[in-house]
């Protein structure tokens, strides 16, 4: 793949969408934590991977409309939010998410007149993932919809986990799922990934979802909502395990 600008990226944090009031995404970072271990006789730093950790910081404008940046953010929660952010909105771009708290509100009023608040979220019980875009950004289905499909590739062995944001909501309920199939319909009928449905959603929502880290999954994977509703706004991220315990 050639190499890409930051154009039109987005980003989500609790079933918001404050990519129109964001200015500029100062880091997006994780990994483990590094454990310094040197010894008295060593030259260099020595050091040992640690817990994973993870954050995103990034800048917004003041923006007080309804599901807007002000609204977003200033109510400083202490329970943990879900970020994610998105490379572009294509179907099968790169993306990252995590469970987060939020940290800081900061505003600056600069001398030309300009207002922008400082925002830090950092990783909480799980680090930063990077995966896959299984929605081109926000979604909108107006009933019961089978996606288009992601071609991975190649199956992986690992599980998985997944990343859903639902942004609006009309109806009763709305279902979202993953299904997988090995050759896109083929000969393989797309079926239910073992522990890929989310909760059925009734409004504003997000929720991260763990599959087994033995599990198979296959090579083409599409997201399918079911359910009562007029329209169902949602984003989705999946991260495929390349390693065993790669869960956290």
């Amino acid at each position: 793949m050639a190499k890409q600008s930051g154009l039109g990226d987005n980003l989500y944090i609790g079933g918001f969408d404050v990519s129109g009031d964001t200015g500029s995404i100062g880091s997006i970072h994780g990994g483990p934590n590094p454990l310094d271990v040197t010894c008295i006789d060593k030259l260099a730093t020595e050091r040992l991977g640690g817990v994973r950790t993870g954050g995103i910081t990034w800048s917004s404008f003041f923006d007080n409309a309804a599901l807007a940046g002000h609204p977003a953010l200033s109510t400083l929660p202490t329970a943990d939010a879900q970020i994610m952010y998105c490379r572009g909105t294509t179907l099968g771009n790169p993306g990252a998410a995590m469970v987060a708290k939020q940290i800081g509100y900061d505003p600056t009023r600069a001398a030309d007149g300009s207002l922008t608040f400082a925002v830090d979220a950092q990783s909480n019980g799980y680090g930063l993932e990077w995966g896959i875009q299984h929605t081109a950004g926000k979604r909108t289905d107006t009933a019961a919809t089978n996606g288009t499909s992601v071609d991975a590739g190649s199956g992986s062995t690992f599980g998985l986990q997944a990343y859903l944001q639902v942004f609006s909501f009309t109806g009763t309920s709305v279902t979202v799922t993953l299904q997988e199939s090995s050759d896109n319909a083929v000969g393989d009928p797309f079926a239910n990934v073992t522990g890929g449905s989310f909760a059925a959603a009734t409004g504003q929502t997000t929720e991260r979802i763990v599959t087994s880290n033995a599990q198979t999954v296959e090579r083409y994977l599409r997201v399918v909502t079911t359910g009562t509703f007029s329209s169902a706004v949602f984003a989705v991220l999946v991260v495929r395990n390349p390693i065993a315990g790669q869960v956290f």
